[in-house]
């Protein structure tokens, strides 16, 4: 059976709609509910109860389903397998959002190739949901993301909290923003805490869901905003972007999420070497907040929402 037809069939189930797997796929709503209705002609089964609030699976495609996500990630193993370049034995695919890329992703991948020479590696990027979509396909083996789903098959390890500090682009920068201020959306939990710790810099206006990527967008327009330590280092380092005294932190969860059946070798292997790099990034991570910690005032460091912690002796 065609592949595509079965991620078309895999994607309605997960989002429960023939529109918003169009969406999702990149093509026509009418060429979603063809390829189902190709998969329903070939089987004689309905596979889902369409209605105007979605499409909900049948028995039959609650069935088919398991099938569907079995063949997919059968084909991806052969794939992969089959791609392997010459000189190499074995292989490994890995997805992360792009805020996770710079100053660990690619530190991981630098840990990888020297650790482990004989192993052929692919990379991926996208948001939670896509990623998680190529995790239970299996075109993804490991993913880093803050926003995991728990799966059948999948592991999920948290690894690490990328601390979210403020950073001005202009020198000397006080918490007195307002009229310069980007606000970046990191997911409800942040948007909650900010809303009650910094009310005044709420409804800017302008809201970005563009993660790290607002960097450059800031620095060209004199902005400030919440952005990872870890991933502003190079700039701080620059004098692109200056630590906000006395703003906030805010911890951000990172988690890996691993596919059950990679190779324990592979697992192994890639597991040692993102631990190096974690806790070099938290030794980072830990030089910004000293900083920060030095700059603000009674040298202490507030979490956003939760007001400050003891000073530290």
């Amino acid at each position: 059976m065609d592949i595509t037809l079965l991620k078309t069939f895999i994607e309605v189930a997960h989002t429960g709609s023939f529109k918003a797997a169009s969406d999702r796929l990149f093509v026509t709503q009418s060429a979603v509910s063809l390829r189902v209705q190709r998969i329903e002609t070939t089987l004689g089964k309905a596979l889902f109860a369409r209605s105007k609030a979605g499409a909900e699976l049948t028995p039959a495609g609650r069935e088919f389903e398991k099938y569907a996500v079995s063949l997919i990630k059968l084909w991806e193993e052969a794939r992969q397998q089959i791609a392997i370049p010459q000189g190499y034995s074995q292989s490994l695919s890995i997805g992360a959002q792009y805020s996770l890329w710079p100053r660990l992703g690619f530190r991981w991948l630098d840990a990888l190739q020297a650790d482990s020479p004989q192993l052929s590696i692919r990379t991926e990027m996208g948001m939670p949901d896509r990623l998680m979509r190529f995790l239970i396909e299996g075109s993804v083996q490991v993913a880093l993301m803050y926003t995991p789903q728990f799966r059948p098959g999948l592991r999920v390890e948290k690894l690490m909290e990328d601390e979210l500090v403020m950073v001005a682009s202009w020198p000397d920068p006080t918490l007195d923003v307002a009229g310069r201020y980007s606000f970046v959306d990191w997911g409800p939990e942040f948007v909650h805490a900010h809303a009650s710790a910094l009310p005044h810099l709420t409804s800017p206006g302008l809201t970005h869901g563009l993660e790290a990527m607002v960097a450059e967008y800031m620095i060209q327009r004199q902005c400030a905003g919440y952005l990872p330590a870890r991933y502003v280092m190079r700039y701080l380092e620059e004098g692109r972007l200056h630590l906000v005294p006395d703003a906030p932190l805010f911890p951000y969860p990172v988690y890996a999420v691993w596919r059950d059946d990679l190779d324990p070798d592979v697992t192994r292997a890639a597991r040692s070497a993102l631990q190096r790099v974690v806790s070099a990034v938290d030794a980072t991570q830990g030089a910004i907040l000293d900083e920060l910690r030095d700059l603000s005032e009674d040298a202490t460091l507030e979490i956003l929402g939760q007001g400050a912690p003891p000073p530290q002796d």
